[in-house]
């Protein structure tokens, strides 16, 4: 079994809060690679950022998600990724037409049941990493409901309730017994 699990979705929506506590809970965690590499790039002055470069922004978050894929696989039972390859390859095709999509996500499966959180204003802010508005976030939305249901995955919109609730829901829609290796 595949135990790389996407959560994905709208900005702003909490995905990031949710996989702290998925992480706090002892299970292995992936930071969201677009905001790694946000940080990293404030942080020595560089311009591979998404208001500055996007399908630069968004090559560099495939080679990462890719890497933190392979890295996944090393890992006992389930590792929840704060978005993904799908969303990067998505961003970079919606930006360029290049069609990297399909062959990309081909080539690095992750779990068949994929997390959405949906559009949620009273929770969506804005930050140093996240300069984008709600409605920008919507529509980015929009493209990712509609991409991984074409790529054969499953689908779960996380309700929208407190953070515990939320990985309970997660962890209860997942099957129980360990992943094998």
């Amino acid at each position: 079994m595949n135990g790389s699990v996407l959560i994905s979705g709208c900005s702003g929506g909490g995905k990031s809060t949710l996989v702290a506590e998925l992480a706090a809970r002892g299970h292995a965690v992936v930071e969201e690679p677009g905001r790694r590499i946000v940080k990293q790039e404030i942080e020595s002055g560089g311009t591979v950022l998404p208001w500055a470069d996007m399908a630069a922004f968004a090559r560099r978050a495939i080679e990462m998600a890719i890497a933190d894929h392979k890295a996944a696989r090393e890992q006992a039972g389930w590792t929840f990724f704060d978005r993904g390859l799908i969303d990067a390859a998505a961003a970079l095709q919606h930006v360029t037409g290049e069609p990297v999509l399909e062959k990309l996500s081909a080539a690095h499966r992750y779990h068949p049941r994929v997390f959405l959180t949906p559009p949620w204003p009273e929770i969506y802010t804005t930050d140093p990493e996240r300069r984008h508005g709600f409605d920008e976030a919507v529509a980015e939305y929009d493209r990712l409901v509609a991409v991984y249901p074409t790529l054969g995955y499953d689908v779960v919109m996380l309700p929208k309730i407190a953070v515990a609730d939320r990985a309970d829901f997660i962890l209860d829609c997942l099957p129980r017994e360990t992943r094998q290796q």
